[in-house]
């Protein structure tokens, strides 16, 4: 009987190594979502800056150019071409070095990767469609050069007084 009574009993149990994983899987569940809430308005605040950074060097642009935007941006429609914001140009926004450039690359919109940007003549509201099914990264007045970003769907207008509305999530 000596042979049963000095058996070494250092381990766990099913049923205790059990309760520390179901411990575990109830601390996942409270704080995985907080870490995708700090991503996501992480993406919002990073568009925020973008967008502050957007406006000040198309009104720079304007200031160097006799209140014109570049050429790209004069008309209506989806455009893709920022070499006017990108590159070096001359008074008249032609080729040259005297002025920019003024972004130092096409702006992505952290929400939903567009880089292209809608052009049109209206001041759209948040959650206004951005131009029919048209999916974008940037919304612009070329009237008055104001610039919004467009929702994660790529289709409204965000919502920037608002980061929180559902509106900017669709």
């Amino acid at each position: 009987m000596s042979a049963y009574r000095n058996r070494n009993n250092k381990g766990f149990t099913l049923v205790e190594i059990l309760i520390v994983v179901i411990i575990l899987g109830i601390l996942a569940a409270i704080v995985i979502p907080q870490f995708t809430n700090a991503s996501t308005d992480a993406r919002k605040n990073s568009l925020a800056s973008q967008l502050q950074t957007m406006r000040s060097q198309f009104e720079l642009y304007k200031l160097q150019h006799n209140d014109k935007l570049p050429t790209a941006f004069q008309s209506d429609g989806k455009k893709t071409d920022w070499t006017g914001m990108t590159g070096q140009t001359d008074v008249t926004g032609a080729v040259g070095t005297e002025f920019g450039p003024y972004l130092q690359q096409i702006p992505t919109n952290s929400l939903n990767q567009g880089s292209d940007i809608v052009v049109g003549t209206a001041d759209l509201a948040a959650g206004a469609g951005s131009g029919g099914d048209i999916h974008t990264g940037w919304v612009m007045n070329r009237t008055t050069g104001k610039v919004w970003a467009t929702t994660t769907s790529g289709t409204k207008v965000y919502d920037e007084s608002n980061p929180a509305n559902v509106v900017n999530d669709q």
